[in-house]
């Protein structure tokens, strides 16, 4: 394991990637409440800061971009100011946009946070309705493109609208056909329509909508896992579980559980997206998905000792290694 994180990063300068999903736009309003409304029992915010960050999809792109990667990010914003500000924030970034279309009739997903010394509210501007058709054909063909030079797919399902059954089918039979990896963050009930990835990566929740049964103990993941098989295979499942770490599961393989690599949690927004930024990367840098897995374990818990959305860097990955030189996969 000590050599991995070197590994990657030295690969990561020629890795491309495709990030495709629910590209989203991530505003931070910051101040201090030092008084209750009188219209209302709420605590009056004096605003301090404004910070815009990418969300969603495009965080998964922000991650990826700083381990060291090249990124383009495929999607749809609105015609709005979330969606002009977003394109700003993900272009001096560096991350690609060649495949992010712009739909008039639609909103930018802008999910806003007040806080003040905590996050007392957010809200969420969306459209969750699916793309209509001559901008699906827009999409599928500024993303074929844009495959042609990736060797790394991620799938980021937000089930905002843009990943829909046949869309993602098509995208992943196109990306398999390139022979290259596929890392899928779901949403979607059906985890049919992600067949052929390389590896999906719901949380506990998520795996236990899919399965249609509660998951409460190692035996109901193994059970839901048992369930599920059918209807990925042959794709693997990487089950994140919070402050239990993360537990792969593949095809006639007996599962590899990963204990959380975290000192202190201070957010876990993006957590997920990190994950699968860090699996991509390493998948395409040739790294082997048990270990790769165990990468993206140690950028989680990165992730989650920093407030808010965070792009975790290569030189975080090797710094939290360094102080856990034991981490590494066990048998579940």
């Amino acid at each position: 394991m000590n050599t991995l994180i070197s590994r990657m990063s030295a690969a990561a300068p020629s890795v491309q990637a495709l990030v495709v999903g629910d590209a989203m736009l991530d505003a931070y309003i910051s101040g201090q409440a030092s008084r209750i409304s009188p219209e209302a029992p709420v605590p009056v915010v004096s605003v301090s800061q404004r910070r815009y960050l990418p969300g969603g999809a495009a965080n998964v792109a922000a991650n990826i971009r700083a381990l060291g990667a090249k990124v383009s990010l495929g999607g749809v914003v609105g015609d709005d100011d979330s969606g002009n500000r977003l394109r700003r924030v993900i272009e001096e970034l560096g991350i690609g946009q060649e495949s992010l279309i712009t739909d008039r009739t639609r909103i930018t997903t802008t999910k806003s946070r007040v806080t003040a010394g905590q996050q007392i509210v957010r809200f969420d501007d969306e459209d969750s309705s699916p793309l209509h058709e001559d901008l699906a054909a827009r999409l599928r063909v500024s993303t074929a493109e844009s495959l042609a030079n990736a060797n790394v797919c991620v799938i980021s399902d937000y089930a905002k609208g843009l990943i829909e059954p046949s869309f993602c089918r098509w995208l992943i039979e196109r990306a398999a056909q390139r022979g290259i990896p596929i890392v899928v963050d779901p949403k979607a009930l059906d985890f049919s329509r992600y067949r052929g990835a390389t590896v999906i990566t719901p949380n506990l929740k998520e795996a236990a909508a899919a399965a249609r049964e509660p998951i409460q103990s190692d035996l109901d993941l193994a059970q839901a896992v048992t369930a599920l098989f059918p209807v990925v295979s042959p794709s693997a499942l990487l089950i994140t579980r919070g402050e239990r770490g993360m537990t792969l599961f593949e095809p006639g393989k007996p599962g590899r559980h990963l204990p959380a690599v975290v000192n202190e949690v201070a957010d876990v927004t993006g957590a997920g997206d990190t994950v699968v930024a860090a699996l991509a990367v390493a998948l395409a840098a040739g790294i082997d998905l048990p270990d790769a897995a165990a990468i993206a374990n140690i950028a989680a818990g990165v992730k989650v000792s920093h407030h808010g959305t965070w792009a975790v860097t290569a030189e975080e990955l090797r710094a939290a290694e360094s102080r856990n030189p034991d981490t590494h996969s066990v048998g579940a």
